[in-house]
């Protein structure tokens, strides 16, 4: 693994996979997210799974959080290897005249991005860790007998300014994610007589997805 990661291709290879690992679980997240805004019930009896089946707990959600760190750490990783590159190719070249902003700043994004992450574990897991495992209470009900999940998400999106905090860094994530995917698909090697549709979805995914998310910050923002 680490004469792997030693080698320029290596790293990108590796970077391209942790982006696309990734990129399913914003889109398994979105599943249930959106769940909110159609059918409270429905959103409660996913979300009470997602939070007590064994295989999501102690299986995928470390993995999760291993492909989060390792993600950001292989990005930054790349970036410093990339700048000491474009200080020899900018002597040169016109190096805006080479590259689009985004795959000049994607370092940028990705740091609101992961302080983004940050404040999300704080809004959401550190609390549904608390409570299920300091305070032990593993059924996820309230005092009324329904589950507790879609109460705890919309009351998260009462104020204002951390509806803003989660649109901006959404709109950050889709441009993020505009360059990050043809640029996981090419590290793969899916260049290829799927590139032009590769091309499409990697459009609708980074738009759609990102956009599905700030309405459902805004739904609940504004019926609260």
């Amino acid at each position: 693994m680490s004469g792997i990661l030693n080698s320029s291709i290596g790293r990108k290879f590796a970077m391209a996979l942790s982006a696309l690992f990734l990129m399913f679980f914003l889109l398994q997240h979105f599943a249930i997210n959106i769940l909110s805004v159609f059918s409270p019930d429905a959103f409660n009896e996913a979300s009470h799974f997602m939070g007590t089946f064994w295989a999501v707990q102690y299986v995928l959600q470390p993995v999760l959080i291993f492909g989060v760190i390792f993600h950001f750490v292989m990005g930054f990783v790349l970036e410093i290897k990339n700048n000491k590159a474009r200080q020899v190719s900018y002597a040169k070249n016109n190096g805006s005249a080479n590259s689009t902003w985004m795959s000049r700043n994607m370092i940028w994004s990705g740091l609101v991005i992961l302080a983004f992450i940050v404040l999300h574990f704080i809004d959401f897991w550190i609390p549904e860790l608390t409570v299920k495992y300091i305070d032990g209470d593993m059924t996820g009900l309230l005092a009324n007998g329904g589950y507790r999940y879609y109460e705890e998400l919309t009351h998260k999106f009462v104020n204002p300014l951390r509806v803003g905090a989660y649109v901006v860094a959404f709109v950050l994530l889709a441009l993020h994610l505009l360059h990050g995917f043809n640029s996981a698909f090419q590290s793969v090697g899916a260049n290829n007589k799927y590139t032009e549709g590769l091309k499409g979805f990697s459009k609708i995914y980074a738009i759609g997805v990102p956009l599905g998310f700030i309405f459902i910050a805004l739904f609940h923002h504004f019926n609260h």
